[in-house]
């Protein structure tokens, strides 16, 4: 094999050796990945059904409900336009409360309900974790658009009678 030949076959070793090493690197990275999804996400099917996912919004007042002599708690969680159950088992946060934002990280059960392995609260008063402010955003937004349309509508059906 002359100097030439050597020189291209490391050249391809190099570039295969980087290209399985990119590719080893994104497939670990995409299976670690939580992914944000509110409610109404959720309830539209977008959230994953075999991976683990972050969800958030603001518990729904009343809807704390705690099992004797244990550490398991059920909770209902909003965004203002759906409300989905997260049940968890641990201790929750010293800011958790009910009307608070919170964001819970775990998977969906056969029955529907988000089971979280961890529940993360606001801060303070100002703070909203980022991806909730959004979701709670969207979906007001999404709720004047309808009420809109709904308006727009009734409208049309008056100017017709």
């Amino acid at each position: 094999m002359n100097k030439r030949s050597r020189r291209k076959v490391l050249i391809f070793g190099i570039v295969f050796g980087v290209s399985i090493a990119t590719v080893l690197a994104l497939t670990a990275f995409e299976e670690n990945l939580l992914y944000f999804y509110s409610p109404t996400d959720v309830k539209a099917g977008k959230a994953p059904d075999s991976h683990a996912f972050r969800v958030g919004g603001l518990v729904v007042d009343g809807s704390v409900m705690r099992e004797p002599d244990s550490l398991t708690v059920q909770f209902d969680v909003t965004d203002n336009e759906e409300t989905m159950t997260v049940k968890y088992t641990g201790i929750l946060p010293d800011l958790f409360r009910e009307g608070q934002g919170i964001v819970a990280m775990g998977s969906m059960n056969d029955g529907g309900t988000f089971v979280a392995d961890e529940v993360l609260a606001k801060h303070d008063e100002n703070y909203m974790p980022p991806e909730v402010a959004e979701a709670l955003k969207a979906a007001e937004d999404l709720a004047k658009q309808k009420a809109a349309q709904k308006a727009a509508l009734e409208a049309v059906n008056q100017g017709s009678k």
